[in-house]
C-alpha cells in the first residue's frame, strides 16, 4: 500500500494495485463531493445485490446500478484518460442522474 488510506498506483496513475492485482483507478478529475455521492450509490447497490441474493430474488437490477456507478466513477467503460474533459464531466453527471 502506498499509504494508510491510499492504495498503491501504477506510475501513470491509471490503475490501483491491491493484493498484486491491477484495478482501474477512479477518475481523479471527479470533484470529491461528486465522487463521494457516486461511491455512496455504489455501496448501496452492492448491499442490494447481497440482500436480493439472500432473499432468492434476481439481483440483476442492483447489479445494473453497480455497473452504472462504476462507469460514472470511470472504473469501467471507456478509460477516463481516453476521454475529453467534457466527456468525463458528462459521464459523472449522468451517473448522478443529471
Amino acid at each position: 500500500m502506498a499509504g494508510k488510506d491510499k492504495p498503491e498506483t501504477t506510475d501513470d496513475g491509471h490503475y490501483v494495485v491491491i493484493s498484486g492485482r491491477r484495478w482501474r483507478a477512479t477518475d481523479p478529475d471527479i470533484p470529491e463531493d461528486v465522487a463521494a455521492e457516486l461511491r455512496k450509490a455504489l455501496m448501496a447497490a452492492r448491499r442490494d445485490v447481497g440482500t436480493m441474493m439472500r432473499a432468492g430474488d434476481d439481483p440483476a437490477p442492483a447489479r445494473a446500478r453497480v455497473q452504472a456507478a462504476k462507469v460514472a466513477l470511470g472504473e469501467r467503460g471507456t478509460p477516463w484518460w481516453e476521454e475529453s474533459p467534457e466527456q468525463r464531466r458528462k459521464r459523472w453527471e449522468q451517473g448522478l442522474g443529471g
